[in-house]
């Protein structure tokens, strides 16, 4: 039985609330889909912003759609430290108490309270998927890829829905550690 599944490196993105997106692409806009992603219904966008911390900014920021009931920015660890941003490791969705920042877009620009995560590893599956690997939806798992230069990933949240897609997603700091270029594979590891 193959055990295996596609590792994704997920770079920073920004997510964004409807009205954010009027404000920062102006009224009436809608997000621009250019390609989908591994996730069913998820897909990048045309759209790009410009994300702003107290130390410098990183311009050409992906957005990705659809849009989300609050905006949120993820990054990793290196990205908030050029930002000057404390982030912290959450699960996507999990903004509460997280600082903000400022987003700025051809039309405008918003200020979020919070928003700002390193998104904790994690591994999209099904419930199918989860009774063949043998785990339960929250569980913490260690993950190890085969690359060249192999690595385990800890505290890896599995995170089981039938609308997921197997995949596991790591930040570029952790793909580039791992040496996780192109199609990269994963397995459970107990």
């Amino acid at each position: 039985m193959d055990n295996k599944f596609i590792v994704e490196t997920s770079a920073r993105h920004v997510h964004l609330a409807a009205e954010h997106i009027e404000i920062l692409f102006g009224a009436g806009h809608t997000l621009t889909h250019k390609k989908d992603l591994s996730q069913p219904g998820q897909f990048a966008c045309e759209e790009r912003v410009t994300v702003v911390g107290p130390k410098k900014e990183i311009a050409n920021v992906i957005v990705l759609g659809p849009a989300r009931p609050a905006s949120q920015v993820e990054v990793s660890f290196t990205d908030a430290r050029t930002l000057g941003i404390s982030a912290p490791i959450r699960e996507s969705g999990d903004v509460a108490g997280t600082p903000g920042c400022k987003l700025v877009g051809p039309c405008g620009e918003v200020e979020i309270d919070c928003g700002v995560i390193v998104a904790k590893r994690h591994i999209h599956m099904t419930p199918a998927d989860a009774e063949k690997l043998g785990v339960t939806d929250k569980e913490i798992v260690s993950v190890k890829l085969d690359t060249d230069r192999p690595t385990v990933y800890g505290d890896v949240v599995v995170r089981v829905n039938p609308n997921f897609a197997l995949a596991m997603h790591i930040d570029t700091d952790e793909s580039n550690a791992a040496a996780a270029f192109g199609a990269v594979m994963g397995e459970i590891v107990k």
